[in-house]
């Protein structure tokens, strides 16, 4: 049983409740052990299925729930097993209250959702909320004789256990299990389950990640039995000797109980043949030992995942148990090697079986867009294909544990995971000092040691585990050093496993066995990799996935590969984390921060920076992904080509090459080549010449790494890694300029139109920009929007948070707004040249030449010439852009693709011809931006039009204007900031920008007052009688200020008239106030109940027909 620290008050000696006391991290929970169900059959135990096994009841499913908006509200009697149950309300277990009609789901970032300003551990909220969880159970009649467990895989956050009436226990850590021994509280028969879980504890303060800040019951809850004498838990140790050869193996089994027993073993490989056993003698509570060794083991890596299948087994005969577990051989070591830095120093490297790997990494929330924090087994296994088929070979459970499927899957796909504690206290920040962080809070030692030791005890054992990590942001200092120690004295030293122990947060400090920073530029790593380091490098996290983003992730991994000392990285994160809802048109959408409740604390779509999206489709930039992380690649050399094989430990001969030629993206010769090369090796492909090729086509060689049989969850015959190289780029016949027609050519102050033949081209002086552009009598342009420079595409949500929508709003306004002077001319064979010079802003300037012949054909070339000047903004674009009609949306084109790709993230996309459609460009982001790009292309043909580049260009091809992509509505305020007036004289806004300013200065909440439109509703309301409220204070309680504190606007009440221009009118003050003293003036002066009622409906009817008579105005 757990000792529960006491709190004591003023008024005299008191138990401080459970889930406010930062002392009290459980009550009567069992000591964290691995994951696991005894078998009464060593069959059976061969499933490894939890529901196979007679010791093992799920309780999952529908349960009897209640939810309490304040846990004062929760009445004493809520637990009785005697209370009747009928009208409770169901809800599903496992997930997430907020998502099935209860509370409010917030979402921040690094603030605590329930004190995002100052907060002052362990202070929680007055009004916790509380969801009380009741379903009944009948235990099995063949587990009398046997201890039974509750097993709570995770809940959040403060969870009390009540068996029968009685509570059984208390835990706060939501992400590991939380187990209690139920025999003192069982009877006969049918027996009530209850949970009380608060929705705060003091945990939560350890619980400040960057995900959904929802509650509840999130994994599975079972009852599990064991003989009285029993396995408690067991130790594996098995590593390699020095030579990688041989498998070292002890393993350790804790037993419980009293009576004698047999503990037996036996270590079987992949073919069933048994290659170690043995068994002993021993008594309950005794720990025995088993050593071994196996010859030639088969070793685990996420190459070659190998495992041997462990069978333990204690008792004899019918009462005999049988526990099963994988077993992975694999040998973690942090040394020296010979090869030397830029400045004469050996390379300090983490080798994994004599090998100094790349961890391909992803940090991995859990996440369902329908369920929340509950992640089904279906979903984990379709995450892990995604990543194997893309050749991600690491995860970081950010910043928790993980639920004991996904470790069991790792183990057998072969992922290697860096395994994370469920700390994190970012809302507190990093100071050291008195009132930062409580990684340095003596008080807060107990909570950080407790969730350390539960992550390892419960997940030590696991062959896919190969780091270790305090936590995540959450400040260093004296609890990340008891924890380091914590760690360290069971996994390092002779016979143990010595993983790596790390923590962000140290950085260069001795608890972080590796050095795991956090957003390294490319830059940085090519230096540090070429200095080198004292301890091996692996950012934790890099790659901001949000959006539309990851470009130069080659640009990193070309360090990565060359420097021994940078041994991967992991990208944040993998899954936008939206909840799926429909609008009212039916039209699905996903949610984020903000979207539900009102005033609530909200870092909008910030958690949404998955690399795939909430439904789990791979965002385009995973092409990227894939190419970097490819442990097969291809090279040209001045001989031919060859393969060079990344992997560490196996060869290449489930890998067949295919070579394919194409002529302008059309296959016109392929076939396969079968070539090994060990790991970390070269070999030349020998393939086929091409032979004669067109000079008016470009040739480009296609290389593919094709697997031969399945491997874990990668299909036979799949595209694991591929290269193309371009032979000959096409060599494209001029357009004939020689006219059968001479062309017309009107020049006013007006525009330029040039016509005859096949053409109409209109350039119209005062906008700027070509307005028409007719073949044939067909105009190809679209609403006069016709081809104009442009500077600006939509923002991304890493523009968004870097500021390039306010730095760069310069150059959007140059696409829209044209200093422009244009000449014409003609050229001998007849064609019209009109040359633009515009003016742009920093000085810059921008010259564009069309050429136009009587064939219809238009030549379009534009020169830049840049700023002066220091700390210019970037440019975000430069080129043009016009509208197409809606006929043309279907449209062909050879460049790179299909997925969208940019200058800086076009390596993992292949050139070739593709068709699509201007709808199917758009990837459907949760937040509205930049989409639909490609690189490199020659050509696009559309219905009636075709552009040819003159070498390559980029497009893309849209539905939406680039307005319509993550813009504000504050266009004057925009143009104002920027120092520009918009061109339709906006001279009035200057004014009332000025106004606003000034109203601002000198009005506190000036704009929610009288400028927001609700405001500006609300704040007439108290001038009127019938919506004023009075309150008694000669009946108030001295100090009470309950009005004050719940009011959602934060007045400053005076002490009779709660009368404000920024009184919503809420009556949160009446509800609250504990002795009834505030009234409202018309419903205490009114006889009849629907007067005020009516008077409040005539009052807004009027207010709306005077908004809407200002607006038509």
């Amino acid at each position: 049983m757990s000792v529960v620290m006491l709190g004591f008050s003023a008024a005299g000696l008191c138990q401080t409740p459970y889930w406010q006391d930062v002392s009290t991290v459980e009550v009567n929970r069992e000591a964290p052990r691995t994951e696991f169900v005894t078998y009464t059959s060593e069959e059976k135990a061969l499933t490894r299925d939890f529901s196979s096994s007679e010791n093992y009841q799920l309780l999952n499913g529908n349960w009897k729930f209640l939810y309490y908006d304040s846990y004062k509200d929760v009445p004493a009697s809520v637990t009785d097993p005697a209370t009747d149950d009928s009208s409770w309300n169901e809800i599903k277990v496992p997930g997430n209250w907020e998502l099935q009609g209860y509370g409010t789901a917030i979402y921040v970032n690094h603030p605590y959702e329930f004190s995002p300003v100052n907060p002052q551990p362990p202070q929680l909220p007055e009004a916790t909320p509380v969801g009380v969880y009741r379903r009944t159970f009948t235990v099995d009649g063949a587990w009398a004789d046997k201890d039974i467990f509750l097993n709570i895989a995770g809940a959040k956050s403060g969870v009390y256990v009540y068996v029968n009436g009685r509570e059984v226990g208390y835990s706060e850590d939501s992400k590991d299990v939380a187990q209690f021994r139920l025999n003192d509280y069982l009877k006969d028969g049918e027996n009530t389950l209850v949970l009380k879980i608060y929705r705060w504890s003091t945990g939560s303060y350890l619980e400040c990640q960057d995900f959904w800040r929802i509650s509840g019951i999130e994994r599975d809850v079972y009852l599990s039995a064991q003989a009285r004498t029993s396995i408690r838990d067991f130790d594996v140790v098995s590593t390699l000797d020095d030579t990688y050869t041989d498998g070292l193996f002890s393993l350790k089994v804790m037993t419980t109980g009293s009576g004698a027993c047999e503990v037996a073993y036996k270590l079987v490989d992949a073919a069933g043949k048994t290659v170690l056993s043995g068994s002993k003698q021993a008594q309950g509570g005794d720990e025995v030992l088993f050593t071994g060794e196996v010859a030639d083991v088969e070793k685990w890596s996420a190459e070659e995942p190998n495992l041997y299948r462990l069978m333990m087994s204690i008792g004899s005969g019918a009462a005999k148990e049988y526990v099963p577990f994988n077993v992975g051989f694999r040998r973690f070591e942090i040394v020296p090697i010979d090869e030397k830095d830029a400045r004469g120093r050996n390379y300090t490297v983490l080798l994994v079986n004599g090998e100094p790997v790349k961890f391909k990494g992803v940090n991995v929330h859990e996440h369902n867009e329908y369920t929340g924090h509950y992640v089904s087994e279906e979903d984990l296994r379709h995450d892990l294909e995604i990543m194997r088929q893309n050749n991600i070979n690491a995860v970081r459970t950010s910043h928790y544990p993980q639920p004991r499927r996904f470790y069991e899957l790792c183990d057998e796909i072969g992922i290697y995971v860096y395994c994370e504690a469920n700390i994190e206290s970012h809302g507190m920040g990093y100071s050291l000092n008195k009132g930062g962080t409580l990684g340095n809070n003596p008080a807060w030692r107990a909570p950080h040691l407790d969730r350390i030791n539960n992550m390892y005890e419960q997940l030590k054992n696991y062959p896919c585990v190969a780091i270790w990590s305090l936590g995540n942001e959450a400040g260093n200092g004296y609890n990340f050093y008891l924890g380091y120690d914590l760690i360290a004295a069971k996994e390092h030293g002779a016979g143990r496993m010595n993983r790596p122990i790390c923590y962000e947060r140290a950085q260069w400090e001795w608890n972080s066995d590796m050095f795991v920073p956090q957003y390294p530029g490319a830059s940085w790593l090519e230096s540090i990799g070429r200095n080198g380091s004292d301890r091996p490098v692996v950012p934790s996290e890099y790659a901001h996935a949000m959006g539309n983003s990851t470009g130069g992730l080659w640009l990193q991994w070309q360090a990565i590969y060359k420097y021994p000392n940078l041994q991967g990285a992991f990208i944040w994160d993998w899954i936008d984390q939206g909840f799926a809802e429909m609008d009212e048109n039916g039209v699905k959408y996903w949610a984020y921060g903000g979207d539900y409740g009102e005033k609530t604390p909200s870092d909008a779509n910030f958690l949404c920076n998955g690399i795939i999206g909430a439904d789990r489709r791979p965002h385009p930039a995973m092409a990227e992904v894939k190419y970097a992380y490819s442990d097969i690649a291809f090279h040209r050399t001045d001989g031919g080509y060859e393969v060079e094989n990344r992997f560490y430990f196996k060869d290449l001969s489930n890998y067949r090459i295919r070579y394919a030629y194409l002529a302008d993206g059309r296959e016109v010769k392929s076939g396969y080549l079968t070539v090994n090369a060990a790991p970390q090796s070269r070999a030349a492909l020998p393939v086929p010449a091409m032979g004669k090729m067109r000079p008016d086509q470009t040739y480009t060689l296609r290389l593919e790494a094709v697997t031969v049989a399945e491997e874990s969850l990668i299909p036979a015959d799949f595209v694991i890694a591929h290269e193309s190289f371009e032979l000959q780029r096409a060599k494209r016949l001029p357009y004939a300029w020689a006219m059968s027609k001479a062309l017309t050519v009107t020049n006013t102050d007006d525009a330029i139109t040039v016509s005859g033949g096949k053409v109409n081209f209109v350039f119209d002086r005062k906008k700027g920009y070509v307005t028409s552009y007719k073949y044939g009598g067909r105009e190809l342009l679209s609403d006069g929007f016709g081809l104009r420079p442009n500077f600006w595409r939509a923002p991304t949500d890493n523009d968004f948070g870097n500021g390039e929508d306010k730095r760069c709003v310069e150059w959007r306004l140059a696409g829209t707004e044209f200093k422009a002077d244009a000449d014409v001319s003609t050229e001998e064979n007849g064609a019209a040249v009109i040359d633009v010079v515009y003016a742009l802003p920093y000085d810059a300037s921008l010259k564009v030449t069309y050429t136009v012949n009587a064939a219809g054909f238009v030549n379009v070339r534009s020169s830049y010439t840049g700023g002066k000047g220091e700390n210019l903004p970037e440019l975000p674009r430069l080129g043009m852009r016009f509208r197409l009609p809606r006929a043309m949306e279907s449209f062909s084109y050879y460049g790179r693709g299909p997925e969208e790709n940019y200058w800086d993230r076009n390596n993992g996309t292949l050139p070739g011809l593709y068709t699509t459609t201007a709808a199917a460009e758009n990837y459907p982001y949760v937040r509205p931006q930049e989409t639909g790009h490609h690189t490199d292309t020659e050509w696009i043909r559309f219905k009636g039009l075709e552009i040819v580049a003159d070498d390559r260009m980029e497009f893309n091809v849209l539905c939406n204007a680039i307005e319509e992509y993550g813009t504000s509505p504050w266009e004057v305020f925009s143009r104002l900031t920027a120092l520009r007036l918009p061109p339709e004289g906006f001279g009035v806004g200057i004014v009332l920008f000025v106004l606003i300013l000034l109203g601002m200065a000198l009005h506190p909440r000036f704009f929610c007052q009288f400028l927001c439109p609700m405001g500006a509703v609300f704040a007439l309301l108290p001038v009127l009688p019938q919506a004023q409220l009075h309150r008694d204070g000669k009946q108030c309680i001295p100090g009470c200020s309950a009005c004050q504190k719940h009011c959602p606007v934060s007045l400053k009440l005076d002490a009779q008239s709660l009368r404000s221009g920024e009184c919503i009118g809420c009556e949160a003050c009446v509800g609250i106030c504990p002795k009834s003293n505030i009234t409202r003036w018309d419903l205490a002066r009114s006889k009849h109940f629907w007067l005020p009622a009516v008077g409040r409906a005539v009052l807004f009817f009027g207010m709306g027909v005077c908004l809407g008579f200002c607006r038509f105005l």
